[in-house]
């Protein structure tokens, strides 16, 4: 990187940091620390909630996804606005009616202790593991582009992230995000039009997605019934629908975001701006990702798209059994560039008939393409050497190191480092909020005083932090790390949301009926995992459970209770 990238980098940074411990320079209570001061505004919340969730993974991970698989994931988020609907009638005036802190509080004012233990248990156990892989994913870039160790990239970027959030609290994490969604949006822009000047002077972006879609990279929608695919419009619209309403219902790093508004109107509409746009904004991510993937069609691309992985094989004994790997690979990726250009021809004549042809033959190379590239991974995977074969989510940023000019390459590397920052800060804030208030403060027998109450949430937002960084050396990238996020989410959330469900809509299940409900619900949801890894149906197999398991135990308990009469 030039020094013009490395100052627009930087400076960037700093001054989202620097802005964020400015503004809550003063906030010194509680309140303030764990819910922003309840004075936000509808605009401040919807940024915050879509910040929170537009992790550094979306930015890296998302492009890659859509290189490699297209725009199917588009799907994942099909339940979501229907889910923010459900959340601003039932959620959101309930937590503010009891005035909450956490989301778990409430499952104590109508179930017992133990049942907003076990929740919030659940989500401690979730999140923590997610905000590692939120450091994580940031930590690959500059690994990539310093060649520092990948651990301790890792350490240095969540030692950054901790600093202004245990000083500021909320109140920093809902000021910066702000300013980190406007850099985002305003560099994923450029982006785009940036690639599309890099493509064929003879090339439009109509031309360039019928490209893609003569990969088979262009289908949105997938109708089919099939349990075996993580991604259709079934799973979307039910497995993402659950999805939605779990996280935004149930997550601390979510719901501590609408909390903070100054009325549920705020809130509520903070929650809707969040759902209207989500959705549009994944798939535009999505096709710069095809947009990458097109451009890529007229210039030679790595057989492994990550450059320590390469490196480390190249020098090792299977470097000439790669090597003939490559070969091939780069005599595929010469047919296939001819065979674009040739699409090309035929779509400016007008013929369909050639274009048919051209069409198969193009996907028959994308698979030829495929295939090699599965090779190389499978021998660095069965090389015993510690290499990351799996090399989706360095795509975008091989693109941006390669091809972007001087200063746009500072900013969207800014943009992914200020998404992971704002999605961690979320993520660390809410852990720590939630282990002060469910289990520090609730089980603490002597009165603290409000001072010692706000240490212990910056204590407990550092251990959390700390832990994160340690989950962030040990992880790794499952298919990729915006599959890897959600898939560790839905083994919980399912859990979680059921026994929200039960709380606010069936009456008559008392707590220790709901309490095995989610226990067995939660056994289900792990021994589900070993036969199934379509994560989208997780939720709803967690969710149901519980509801179905309570209910008949609620039944065996006042049977049993007769009995005893």
């Amino acid at each position: 990187m030039s020094y013009l990238d490395w100052s627009i980098l930087i400076g960037t940074l700093m001054f989202i940091i620097l802005y964020g411990l400015y503004k809550t320079r003063k906030e010194n209570t509680t309140d303030s620390y764990l819910k922003g001061g309840s004075d936000s505004k509808w605009w401040t919340i919807g940024l915050s909630v879509m910040a929170t969730q537009a992790s550094a993974i979306t930015f890296l991970s998302t492009p890659g996804q859509a290189f490699d698989k297209g725009l199917g994931f588009v799907q994942f988020y099909f339940g979501l606005p229907l889910a923010m609907v459900v959340l601003c009638v039932t959620f959101v005036p309930i937590f503010y009616r009891l005035k909450v802190f956490t989301a778990y509080e409430y499952l104590e004012k109508r179930f017992d202790l133990k049942t907003r233990t076990f929740a919030a248990l659940l989500f401690l156990i979730q999140r923590g593991l997610a905000a590692g892989i939120t450091i994580y994913a940031p930590a690959i870039i500059f690994s990539v582009l310093l060649g520092w160790n990948l651990k301790l990239t890792c350490i240095i970027i969540g030692i950054l992230v901790i600093v202004y959030t245990v000083t500021g609290g909320t109140k920093a994490v809902a000021v910066t995000q702000k300013q980190q969604m406007v850099i985002i949006l305003s560099g994923m822009i450029i982006a785009f039009f940036i690639i599309l000047r890099l493509l064929p002077e003879d090339m439009n972006f109509t031309t360039a997605m019928s490209l893609a879609g003569a990969s088979g990279k262009t289908n949105a929608i997938d109708f089919s019934i099939d349990f075996k695919e993580r991604y259709t419009f079934w799973s979307g619209i039910t497995g993402g629908f659950f999805i939605a309403l779990a996280y935004f219902g149930t997550d601390q790093s979510q719901v501590q975001r609408y909390l903070s508004g100054r009325s549920i109107r705020e809130s509520r509409l903070g929650l809707l701006f969040n759902g209207l746009f989500k959705l549009p904004l994944q798939f535009f991510i999505l096709v710069v990702g095809i947009m990458v993937f097109v451009f890529f069609q007229f210039q030679e691309k790595p057989l492994n798209f990550n450059p320590q992985a390469e490196k480390v094989i190249k020098e090792s004994k299977y470097a000439d059994e790669y090597a003939n790997l490559e070969q091939q690979y780069q005599l595929l990726q010469s047919e296939k560039t001819a065979l674009s250009s040739e699409f090309l021809v035929h779509k400016k004549a007008n013929d369909n008939a050639a274009l048919e042809n051209v069409k198969e033959l193009l996907i028959s190379k994308e698979g030829e393409l495929n295939a090699l590239r599965s090779e190389g991974r499978k021998l660095m995977d069965n090389s015993g050497l510690e290499i990351e074969s799996n090399d989706r989510d360095y795509v975008f940023l091989s693109f941006i190191l390669k091809y972007l000019p001087r200063g746009l390459i500072g900013l969207l590397l800014a943009v992914i480092l200020s998404a992971a920052m704002s999605s961690t800060a979320a993520e660390i804030n809410a852990l720590g909020a939630t282990t002060v208030v469910d289990l520090y403060k609730r089980n603490t027998k002597k009165e603290l005083s409000e001072k010692e109450y706000l240490n212990a949430s910056k204590l407990f937002t550092l251990a959390w932090g700390i832990i994160a960084i340690f989950v962030a050396t040990t992880a790794s990238l499952f298919d990729n790390l915006i599959q890897l996020v959600n898939y560790i989410g839905s083994v919980f959330y399912g859990t979680i949301l059921g026994i929200f469900l039960v709380a606010f809509y069936i009456k008559k299940v008392g707590s220790h009926a709901v309490f095995i409900g989610a226990v067995g619900a939660q056994i289900l949801v792990l021994i589900f995992t070993q036969f199934s890894d379509s994560y989208m149906w997780f939720n709803v197999v967690g969710c149901f459970s519980v509801i179905i398991i309570s209910i008949i135990a609620q039944l065996l308990i006042k049977q049993v209770a007769k009995s005893d009469e």
